[in-house]
């Protein structure tokens, strides 16, 4: 009987050390990002997609900043831009951990970082781009639908009652008046000017030499190199190199990433179309983008 009980005493006790072993590596997966271990790091933050949310990156931005083992962060854009706000929250909060905690970041452009996407980029201290990165695309769009026509074809028409001249502004359902055709111009050429300004003080450039840029085409990094709109041509991984180099971690420094915790097709629709058609949810179906299409 003794022999029994003991046997199933050191089962018991194999048990818990398994399951606590299991816990243990867990956790390290979930949240090793997290935890100021294994010496100085450099973190890596993805820039993905259309940007019409900015809560996450900012997130990640606030939670490294925080860690003092983080010495330096990359900014991996992959994105044709997105909302004006949007991104310019992002830049805003790049420069304030910069200047806030004297973590160098270094943008690493991929196939696309244009418009918002380099917007973003253009607040980092170093930025390194592929030879074919598309980026640039410094400029404003708005797109408004006008479903008059269609409307009319199937009978429906729409009744505004409106107190205020210009409250129905963009309208879907008829076409811009002269005057709200100049008020909607004075706006994007005002939105404009601050994406200039951003680009010309993130990169350090005289305005005059960044406002022939700002027409909106597109350049390739290797144009954008000539042009002063990035600092190196590159990879992902010279961008953490550079990273390190900027902190003086030697050899191959260690880099951390938060995983992505959830994902749905509901995401791909917010991230794909949510600045462009009218999906419940996403946001308005006429808005201000810093967006390459």
């Amino acid at each position: 009987m003794a022999t029994r009980r003991g046997g199933r005493l050191v089962l018991l006790i194999l048990t818990g050390v398994g399951l606590f072993l299991v816990l243990v590596a867990l956790a390290a997966a979930f949240l090793g990002s997290y935890l100021p271990l294994g010496g100085d790091r450099i973190a890596l933050v993805a820039v993905e997609g259309t940007i019409t949310d900015p809560r996450e990156v900012i997130a990640q931005l606030h939670r490294y900043r925080d860690q003092p083992n983080v010495k330096a962060l990359v900014l991996r854009i992959e994105s044709p831009g997105g909302g004006v706000a949007a991104s310019q929250e992002i830049y805003t909060e790049v420069v304030k951990l910069r200047r806030e905690t004297g973590k160098p970041v270094v943008a690493s452009l991929g196939g696309v970082a244009a418009s918002g996407g380099y917007y973003v980029a253009a607040a980092a201290d170093h930025i390194v781009a592929n030879p074919g990165s598309i980026t640039g695309s410094i400029g404003v769009i708005m797109q408004i639908p006008n479903l008059a026509g269609l409307l009319e074809k199937v009978g429906i028409r729409a009744t505004v009652i409106k107190a205020g001249a210009y409250k129905d502004l963009a309208s879907i359902t008829r076409d811009l008046s002269d005057a709200e055709r100049r008020i909607l111009q004075e706006v994007m050429d005002d939105v404009h000017s601050q994406f200039i300004e951003a680009v010309a003080t993130g990169r350090r450039l005289d305005r005059a030499k960044v406002e022939p840029l700002a027409d909106g085409r597109i350049f390739s990094g290797r144009q954008a190199l000539a042009l002063g709109l990035v600092d190196e041509l590159g990879d992902l991984a010279d961008a953490v190199e550079r990273a390190a180099k900027l902190v003086g971690i030697p050899g191959r420094p260690k880099v951390i990433q938060e995983r992505r915790t959830r994902f749905s097709l509901w995401d791909l629709a917010r991230e794909q179309l949510g600045l462009s058609l009218p999906v419940p949810g996403t946001g308005p179906p006429v808005a201000i983008q810093y967006l390459w299409q």
